[in-house]
């Protein structure tokens, strides 16, 4: 294999700068130029609908480095720019400035784009979504005692948006479509946990609604108004519901692209020189035996040094399991494993559901766990990956009793 000597990174997000800090780490000593969309060195994204937005931390903690850090380590940040064709045959990646880059290896760390509602009234100047820090300064903006604020999807977003919302002092009303909030996510047990939490502390949850349009005057949104007529006035509106990966490159570069960038165990994509990390990749599983694609902070975290151990010619695979996070009012959960709807049989329960206090786990119909949470009980991801990871079955009533080490199960 010949050196190599040019690496690109396409995206500025936390994926893009832990893959500059990756080859770093791991002895490359080439160029490096990393392509940021945003006029801001790379961060971390979990803040914005948490701490940062609560305004309880700086912005300054979300950054992954500072600017030193790039001078100090030669890496090429071009902030406030954006990729616009891979050219995969001549190695090389046009910016929208002109520049040409040639690239030996090249990393596509693009993220996520956020999912818009093709509404009646949706692009008023106080409808929000949330992607970036200046999203999250501008939803920060509306927050006060009695303001009132309709947030429309029930997902991890909003539910986090509603819980700073709410303790800022303003009346929340929650629009979700389904008949509770994350029930796609979670089941409707685990589910009907969050959506007891929100309505005891105060936010309107309204569940199984459609929402027809906004209602606007002076080009501002005064009302969100539902199938059948019925009007919910407002102040200002947060629609999270969802995101798609933002694969537009990898199609022009002729990648093979199927809900993101499909990627093998080592994040390579069908281009042996490009590889694909964070909420783009597709990625082969080695230990759940499946493809999995997350849009979460840990992904970003650590596929990338993975990525780079590949494309420096290292036998690496990238095996850690999808792990995330949430804060909402009193309640802290973790969540590592992945079981999207249709993967697992049944939940039970270890600890107290009511109490909010307990750990969830999700069993398939061999009595394998695929997925666990843990809500407001620490330290104890590191002694259930192994049982996700082991793909074992495990005895149900065992692993209810809390009296029961998880290392005997």
């Amino acid at each position: 294999m010949e050196a190599v000597q040019n690496v690109v990174i396409v995206g500025g997000g936390l994926a893009g700068g832990k893959t500059a800090e990756a080859l770093r780490e791991q002895g490359y000593a080439g160029r490096i130029d990393l392509i940021a969309a945003e006029d801001h060195l790379p961060y971390e994204r979990p803040p914005l609908s948490k701490q940062y937005l609560a305004g309880k931390t700086p912005f300054e903690e979300a950054v992954l480095h500072p600017e030193s850090w790039y001078r100090e380590n030669q890496v090429t940040v071009h902030r406030a720019t954006r990729a616009t064709t891979i050219d995969t045959a001549g190695h090389r990646v046009t910016l929208d400035d002109g520049t040409a880059l040639p690239y030996d290896k090249l990393v596509l760390a693009t993220g996520s784009t956020v999912r818009r509602l093709p509404l009646e009234g949706a692009d008023a100047s106080n409808v929000h979504y949330l992607r970036t820090v200046e999203d999250s300064d501008r939803i920060r903006d509306v927050f006060g005692e009695g303001r009132r604020l309709t947030i429309v999807g029930g997902g991890w977003i909003g539910l986090e948006v509603a819980a700073a919302a709410r303790e800022a002092g303003n009346t929340v009303t929650i629009l979700e479509a389904a008949e509770l909030p994350l029930v796609g996510v979670l089941g409707a047990d685990i589910a009907a946990v969050f959506a007891e939490l929100h309505a005891a502390h105060g936010v309107d949850l309204r569940t199984g609604v459609r929402l027809a349009r906004f209602v606007t005057s002076e080009g501002r949104v005064v009302a969100a108004e539902l199938d059948g007529g019925e009007r919910i006035e407002t102040d200002a509106v947060v629609i999270g519901v969802g995101v798609a990966p933002a694969v537009g490159l990898a199609e022009q570069a002729g990648l093979a692209v199927d809900n993101g960038v499909l990627v093998d165990a080592s994040l390579r994509s069908s281009d042996p020189d490009v590889y694909a990390v964070g909420d783009i990749a597709n990625h082969d599983h080695p230990v759940l035996g499946r493809r999995v694609r997350v849009e979460h902070w840990a992904t970003a975290l650590n596929q990338p040094a993975a990525a780079v151990a590949a494309l420096l010619g290292g036998d690496a695979w990238y095996t850690e399991l999808p792990y995330f996070f949430s804060d909402q009012y009193e309640l802290g959960c973790e969540y590592i494993g992945y079981a999207p709807p249709g993967s697992y049989d049944r939940v039970v329960v270890r600890g107290d559901l009511p109490g909010r206090e307990f750990v969830a786990f999700w069993l398939d119909d061999a009595d394998r766990i695929v997925a666990a949470m843990n809500v407001n009980v620490w330290d104890v991801v590191d002694e259930i990956k192994p049982l996700i990871a082991g793909r074992k079955s495990v005895d149900a009533d065992r692993i209810t009793d809390p009296g029961v080490p998880y290392a005997q199960l």
